[in-house]
């Protein structure tokens, strides 16, 4: 580290307060959020819980429209043109790029967000735009883009043909970017940069079939690498290369890292969930439980080094990545002070493992119609069951491909012990559709068989039990969730409203009618002495308060 940029951080790390102008102070990250939104959850233990309570039950009613800030994507004018790519003929087409899936990051009065190519800075009173930047694409997937990361008064952000990108908090400016991987590989990048320390920890997302996923520390100040993680082994006497049959298969095994993790300070570990292994659906030429697919994964956030795993899914063939968040939660489990960490799974089970060692403490499913499972093993892993494997004739399965729930954020209410979580029950019949012995591609085909609705769930963190449920009585899948110390739970669903439950029992408290479906979770801050509420819906930004 040079002298210059250890001189920074320290200083960074001593801040006892707000730092003036738009600077972060490192200490907002390891608390839970209040006049700020300084990173993807709200702090780093996943729980998106806020402790303001201006917004409560007794006037949630009163919550009105404070303003709508909708973007306009491409190089529009005044638009900070950066980017490798050719200048586009026109504006962009592919929806992807103008839904807000990323979480805004709300400092010292500005919010800053990013769709696919884009990212903005806007007033966090008013909804003004203050800037706009514009990245010109070499390709990738443009399925969505999870938010920015911040450091001190630089931005950080990735991009569709997998660039790390860093801004001036201030101007929009570029100050570097740095490849990630290459586009033509069919990495496509997705998830929100995380910054603990010096570190900038950055995933890529793919529908690469033939590539290892991986995870990599980048230096804020100039971008280059500080260590690298991949998902798999790559040769053999490599840690878990026994649950691969051979070296090609764990090279190309998949594993991406497709969402933002979550940090404990204390024990230096980052918590991340990796995705599905290639081929997918068949698992015929990878015969084993394909470590560390499928998986949550404790790192040490200096070197990278592996601490821990759990695996969720062992060899999954159905496309159940574990890039759900891991929640963390300090919590009593047998009178008992533990350190913990839950995590509600897409092949639809609910896991609380000990965050110190990775050992489970509880299992419990979360979905009534599941039944890829025999049961729950000793380790608390679930026991895939291989009649549920994929064949010529077809095989009935619940949940599907898109899983009991998805990457839509949960949350965690250290009041009511509950966590919450977007579910939806489904099944699907798979064929097998590629029989030879080493598959490419998908290796079968899914085709929906039933929908029997979405759910709001309610779990009780100790046990997995669900406390309460509610049913929607239209949609389709999860949507991301925030819960407050004002005793209000708030979260969406696929009929365009922002909703306010009791996070104590699920009755409806408030709703308003949005122009879109939600496209993540809610977010909350102080500015001024007045709290507002942030949801992105499809292109828009909705602000709403309390008139006072």
């Amino acid at each position: 580290m040079t002298s210059n940029r250890l001189a920074l951080t320290l200083a960074l790390a001593l801040l006892p307060g707000a730092i003036p102008g738009q600077m972060l102070d490192p200490a907002l990250l390891t608390k839970p959020a209040t006049d700020s939104w300084p990173t993807y959850n709200g702090d780093y233990s996943g729980r998106r819980f806020s402790t303001l309570t201006q917004i409560n039950q007794k006037n949630v009613k009163q919550l009105s429209l404070g303003w709508i800030f909708r973007v306009k994507v491409g190089p529009t004018p005044g638009a900070i043109i950066g980017g490798v790519g050719p200048m586009p003929e026109g504006p962009p087409t592919d929806p992807g790029v103008s839904t807000i899936k990323a979480t805004p990051l709300m400092v010292n009065g500005i919010l800053y967000f990013s769709t696919p190519d884009n990212a903005w800075a806007v007033d966090a009173h008013s909804g003004r735009e203050i800037w706009h930047y514009f990245w010109k694409t070499k390709g990738g997937i443009h399925i969505g883009n999870r938010g920015m990361g911040m450091y001190g008064n630089w931005l950080f952000f990735e991009t569709p043909d997998n660039y790390l990108v860093s801004l001036d908090a201030k101007t929009g400016k570029e100050r570097w970017h740095t490849e990630i991987a290459d586009v033509k590989q069919e990495y496509f990048s997705t998830p929100a940069p995380i910054i603990v320390g010096n570190h900038v920890l950055v995933g890529t997302g793919g529908d690469s079939l033939d590539v290892p996923g991986f995870l990599e520390a980048h230096d804020p100040e100039t971008g280059s690498i500080q260590w690298k993680w991949w998902s798999e082994p790559l040769k053999k006497g490599d840690p878990g290369w026994e649950t691969w049959p051979d070296e090609y298969s764990m090279r190309h095994g998949g594993g991406m890292t497709w969402a933002p993790g979550t940090y404990d300070p204390e024990l230096h570990l980052y918590y991340l969930g990796t995705g599905n292994p290639n081929p997918v659906l068949t698992g015929k030429s990878r015969l084993g439980d394909n470590l560390y697919t499928c998986s949550i994964v404790a790192l040490n956030v200096e070197t990278g080094k592996l601490a821990w795993h759990f695996q969720p899914s062992p060899h999954d063939t159905h496309d159940w990545d574990a890039a759900q968040t891991p929640v963390l939660i300090d919590g009593v489990i047998d009178g008992k002070p533990r350190k913990l960490l839950a995590q509600a799974n897409r092949n639809g089970y609910f896991f609380l493992l000990d965050r110190t060692n990775g050992k489970s403490v509880a299992t419990a499913p979360m979905s009534k119609t599941m039944n890829w499972s025999k049961g729950i093993g000793p380790s608390g892993q679930p026991i895939p069951d291989p009649r549920k494997e994929a064949t010529i004739e077809g095989v009935l399965v619940s949940p599907n491909t898109g899983g009991a729930t998805n990457w839509p954020p949960p949350s965690f209410d250290p009041e009511t012990g509950l966590f919450y979580v977007g579910t939806a029950e489904n099944f699907s019949m798979f064929y097998l559709t590629d029989t030879d012995p080493h598959p490419e591609g998908w290796g079968a085909a899914e085709r929906d068989a039933g929908y029997f609705g979405a759910y709001l769930n309610a779990i009780d963190y100790k046990t997995g039990k669900i406390a309460w449920r509610h049913q929607y009585v239209f949609g389709w899948g999860p949507v991301g969730m925030l819960t407050t110390a004002g005793k209000l739970l708030f979260t969406g669903d696929s009929t365009q409203n922002l909703i306010a439950f009791d996070p104590a029992n699920g009755g409806i408290l408030w709703h308003a009618g949005l122009a879109d479906s939600l496209s993540n979770g809610p977010i909350t801050y102080m500015l001024d002495g007045q709290q507002y509420l942030i949801a992105g819906a499809g292109d828009s930004l909705y602000a709403f308060t309390i008139q006072q």
